[in-house]
């Protein structure tokens, strides 16, 4: 599978820095911060991809439109990467598979998909106890719910009900503010690229799993198929 252009490192810092309007010393301080990650020559020289230019620019959203901190960039690009990594794992383990279908290999034993929902998705807690459970006042809840900071489901009754997703996503954010001091606006991106992540990470497994399905169904196909009749068959000797 071809590797994706974007991610091909061809910038050095300078026409980088020109690129997305920085000094190149940012450019260094933001690799040694790990929001970016540059590729390097044989001889060592720093080199920009594509895909390097466009954070190096999310960045400078971040900070300069919305204000965000640098802990609370940290976090954004922190989730970027993973999406960025999730993909290019997504694409190895679909040139495995296709590897696997051209040589007829043996299928691994696959559990059967029961669809059945993640118990972390559940939603059981009122609003009253998630509140509690996290230490905010409800009303921040609601508040959080209306920025689209986090989506408890619904009761039949139209009820808020929180699952345990929805508490790891409440402790995050009161972490990211209260202990990296990342403003709301921060804090919307990375949830928002959180939700992203998630459903990428989900659709992609499925994604997967499906391959990994179609290629035991083609295994069994080719197995039952019956044997070619063999040319040449010995005659009795007269």
């Amino acid at each position: 599978m071809a590797t994706d252009s974007k991610q091909r490192p061809v910038y050095v810092i300078s026409v980088a820095a020109e690129l997305v309007d920085m000094h190149p010393q940012t450019l260094r301080l933001y690799e040694r911060k790990q929001l970016i990650r540059p590729g390097r020559s044989s001889g060592k020289t720093r080199l920009y991809s594509e895909r390097d230019i466009e954070h190096l620019r999310e960045i400078r959203r971040l900070t300069q439109e919305l204000g965000v901190n640098l802990a609370g960039v940290e976090e954004v690009m922190r989730l970027q990467h993973e999406l960025d990594d999730l993909q290019g794992e997504f694409e190895a383990e679909i040139e495995s598979i296709e590897d696997e279908l051209r040589e007829r290999a043996a299928p691994p034993a696959l559990p059967a998909p029961d669809g059945r929902l993640d118990p972390k998705d559940r939603p059981v807690y009122v609003i009253s106890i998630a509140a509690e459970l996290v230490d905010m006042h409800p009303q921040t809840l609601r508040l959080y719910e209306r920025k689209q900071l986090i989506r408890p489901g619904r009761s039949s009754g139209k009820t808020r009900l929180y699952s345990e997703r929805d508490i790891e996503h409440l402790r995050e954010i009161r972490r990211l503010t209260q202990e990296l001091g990342v403003n709301l606006a921060g804090v919307e991106e990375i949830m928002r690229l959180r939700h992203q992540l998630e459903a990428a990470r989900a659709h992609l497994e499925g994604n997967v799993q499906r391959l990994q399905q179609d290629l035991a169904g083609r295994m069994t196909s080719w197995r039952t198929l019956p044997a070619p009749e063999q040319d040449g068959d010995t005659e009795d000797a007269g």
